[in-house]
C-alpha cells in the first residue's frame, strides 16, 4: 500500500509515520508537510534515508501539487491542521485556510482519483463542552466553542458532505487529547515538563479544574491504523484514552515524577471559551476492531517525561524560537 500522510512532520503525524513503517514494512509513505511553526523535520530524523519514505514540502492548499500526489497513492491519512486553541483566538485566518480550505482541496482531488480510503483526523473538541457526567458519542451534535474547534467541525461537515454527495471513501476519526514524544512545547504537558527542567513556573488556566481525557500518542496511532484497514467507510470513530483528569491533577502528577513541589504552579487568567470537560465514548471502535488504550496515564506521563529529559536537543531550539517570536503568549 502507498499512503499519503499530510502533516507528517507534526506531533501525531510523525509518530504515525514511525508506527506504520515499524508495523507495515511493505508499505510506502509520502509525507506532505508545509513545515509551518509546528512542523519539524527533526521529528523524523531517525528515518531519513529510508527508501519506503518520501518527504515533499508543500501545502494542502496547493491544488496542482495535491492532485499530482493523490494520483500516486492508494490511501490518504489527513493530519495537517492548525491545532492550537490559543493561536486560533489570536488569529483565526490560518485555521480557515488550512483546516477548511485545505481539507476541501484534498477532497476535490480525491474525487478524481482511485484513492480507496481517506482517513480524516479530527478532534473531540468539535463536540463542545461536557458537564460533570456523560461522554460524547459519535452521534453527539457538534457544538464547537473556539475558532479552532469550529474550523475542525466545519471540516468534518465538509467531509461528511463529500461522502454523501460524491461517495468519497471517507472515515472521520475524533481522538481525545494526545500526549507523548515530539509534541510541540507550547502544548500543556510538554510545556510543563520543559518549564520544570528549566526551573520555571508552570502556568495553569483558571483554577486548573478543566477535565481532559488523555490518550498516549502510540495508542492513537494504533487506533488509526486499525481504522485505516478495518473501519467502515462513511463512519465516525471516537478514540478515547479512558484517562479523565483535571489539569491540576496532571500538573501534580508531572511534578511528582520530576521530584518538584506544587509551589511551581502559577494560576493565570482563564482563556475565552475554555471548555470545561471532554470525555469520549470509544465503545464503537472497541466493538468493531477490538482496540482499547493500553497505556495507563501514569506510565504514559513517565515515558513522556523521560523522553523530554533525554531529548533537550529537540525541544530547546523550538522553545527558544517560541519565546523570541511569540512574546510569551503561549505560556500564559
Amino acid at each position: 500500500m502507498k499512503i499519503l500522510i499530510t502533516g507528517g512532520c507534526g506531533f501525531i503525524g510523525s509518530n504515525f509515520i514511525r508506527y506504520i513503517l515499524r508495523n507495515h514494512p511493505e508499505y510506502n509513505l509520502i509525507n506532505l508537510d508545509a513545515l509551518t511553526y509546528a512542523g519539524n523535520l527533526e521529528n523524523l530524523r531517525d528515518i531519513e534515508g529510508d527508501d519506503r519514505y518520501t518527504f515533499i514540502k508543500g501545502r494542502i492548499e496547493d491544488q496542482r501539487l495535491v492532485r499530482e500526489i493523490i494520483n500516486e497513492v492508494d490511501s490518504v491519512v489527513h493530519f495537517a491542521a492548525e491545532s492550537h486553541v490559543d493561536r486560533s483566538i489570536m488569529n483565526v485566518q490560518p485555521f480557515i485556510e488550512t483546516n477548511i480550505i485545505g481539507t476541501t482541496n484534498l477532497l476535490e482531488a480525491i474525487r478524481d482519483s482511485s484513492v480507496k480510503r481517506y482517513i480524516h483526523i479530527s478532534t473531540d473538541e468539535v463536540y463542545g463542552s461536557l458537564g460533570e457526567s456523560g461522554r460524547f458519542t459519535e452521534e453527539t451534535p457538534l457544538a464547537p466553542n473556539s475558532p479552532y474547534a469550529a474550523s475542525k467541525a466545519s471540516a468534518d461537515l465538509i467531509v461528511r458532505a463529500y461522502y454523501e454527495t460524491y461517495d468519497i471513501p471517507a472515515i472521520i476519526v475524533r481522538p481525545s487529547n494526545n500526549y507523548g514524544p515530539y509534541q510541540f512545547p507550547e502544548k500543556f504537558i510538554p510545556l510543563m515538563i520543559t518549564n520544570i527542567i528549566e526551573d520555571r513556573p508552570i502556568p495553569l488556566y483558571g483554577e486548573g479544574r478543566n477535565v481532559r481525557d488523555w490518550l498516549f500518542v502510540e495508542d492513537n496511532c494504533r487506533a488509526i491504523d486499525l481504522i485505516l484497514h478495518n473501519g467502515r467507510i462513511g463512519e465516525v470513530y471516537n478514540v478515547g484514552g479512558n484517562s479523565e483528569k483535571r489539569n491540576i491533577d496532571i500538573a501534580r502528577a508531572v511534578l511528582r515524577i520530576m521530584g518538584k513541589g506544587e509551589e511551581m504552579i502559577t494560576f493565570v487568567k482563564d482563556r475565552p471559551g475554555h471548555d470545561y470537560r471532554y470525555a469520549l465514548d470509544s465503545s464503537k471502535l472497541e466493538r468493531e476492531t477490538g482496540w482499547r488504550p493500553s497505556t495507563e496515564i501514569s506510565e504514559g506521563l513517565k515515558r513522556t517525561v523521560d523522553w523530554y529529559r533525554e531529548n533537550e536537543w529537540w525541544w530547546r531550539p523550538l522553545k527558544d524560537r517560541l519565546i523570541r517570536e511569540s512574546r510569551g503568549f503561549w505560556e500564559r
